[in-house]
């Protein structure tokens, strides 16, 4: 293996290696954070069919939470059945019929890489990501020599992602 002699060499080493075995993790983040940005489209989603006993006598609100539809809305009522654009439910009976479009099951779980809380187990991972992120960051201010002008140019293009990401952030 390689050997440390000072920060640099240390900052080199651990880029380069962490980038190895984070090369897999990156690409699974990267294509997830593209399918996250057509969420709101149907793209690569698939209709699915659901047919399931749930609580009876549900209010509107508690049966959108229940089937985990965003904006919900009950569109008419017959009787104990409450008709949505995606279905039906009978409040008397608590039989829901109703269809969703999702992801294939592979890329609706990579997407949830992106919407990882605290209690998840894939939270570490997450946590672990995000660290060696901030560190590539540190770190690639030591791959070149500060008074050459390649660092300068660096310097420069990283002082402008700086203030592109701010201003992006505030409109």
């Amino acid at each position: 293996m390689d050997k440390i002699k000072d920060t640099r060499s240390f900052m080199r080493i651990t880029h380069r290696y962490l980038g190895y075995f984070l090369a897999g993790i990156m690409a699974v983040y990267g294509l997830s954070g593209v399918l996250l940005v057509y969420r709101d489209t149907d793209f690569l989603k698939k209709e699915k069919n659901y047919d399931k006993v749930i609580e009876k006598n549900l209010s509107e609100k508690e049966l959108g939470k229940e089937l985990k539809i965003k904006n919900f809305e009950v569109e008419k009522t017959e009787g104990t059945v409450l008709k949505f654009k995606q279905g039906t439910y009978n409040a008397a009976t608590g039989e829901a019929k109703y269809s969703k479009k999702e992801l294939p099951f592979v890329l609706d779980k990579m997407t949830k890489l992106h919407k990882s809380q605290s209690k998840d187990a894939i939270s570490p991972l997450s946590t672990f990501f995000g660290l060696s992120l901030f560190f590539f960051v540190i770190s690639s201010f030591w791959m070149f020599n500060p008074k050459s002008k390649v660092f300068k140019r660096g310097m420069i293009f990283a002082i402008a992602g700086l203030i592109v990401s701010i201003l992006l952030l505030l409109i």
